[in-house]
């Protein structure tokens, strides 16, 4: 039996479409070949957000821009979530560059006032924070000191602390 997530489908209200989004997103820097998408899906296969978010999908949220779902994409959380990698520049054969649209589209959702005024400040932290633990993973995978997990541990739980009334 497949669950309601799965088989939940979007209603598209075409009065609510905004037909200049995508030639929006094609005017800023780096949205230029939004057109040029076929929707193969290969910037999704290769995603390492995709795999550990299935909400997360690529090529959704460039059929969302190029059908016009201007608030949809632009007040969506998952327009952060994206890890500027260019891992779907690199495979998408049709060369999109879907990290730079990702880019125009959190200016766009800044300038439109579609998220919270210090998300930049919140994404550089995040930023900081994750590049931490990376370094401290792999630390310890090449050293394998115990010592590097409990640093590891404390640096979470300190996030934790910190951010728990956030």
């Amino acid at each position: 039996m497949e669950s309601e997530k799965e088989t939940s489908e979007t209603t598209i209200v075409v009065k609510e479409l905004d037909p200049t989004f995508c030639e929006e997103v094609a005017s800023q820097p780096g949205g230029q070949y939004i057109r040029r998408c076929f929707a193969c899906g290969t910037c999704a296969a290769g995603c390492p957000v995709t795999e550990i978010d299935e909400e997360y999908n690529c090529r959704r949220i460039v059929r969302q821009i190029l059908f016009g779902m201007r608030d949809e994409v632009l007040a969506s959380p998952l327009i952060w979530f994206c890890m500027l990698c260019y891992r779907c520049y690199a495979r998408c054969p049709q060369k999109v560059n879907f990290t730079d649209v990702m880019r125009a589209l959190r200016y766009l959702a800044i300038k439109g006032k579609h998220a919270p005024p210090d998300i930049l400040d919140k994404m550089d932290e995040v930023e900081r924070f994750s590049q931490m633990l990376r370094h401290d993973l792999v630390t310890h995978t090449f050293d394998g000191r115990k010592e590097i997990l409990n640093k590891l541990k404390k640096k979470i739980d300190d996030y934790g602390k910190k951010h728990a009334n956030s």
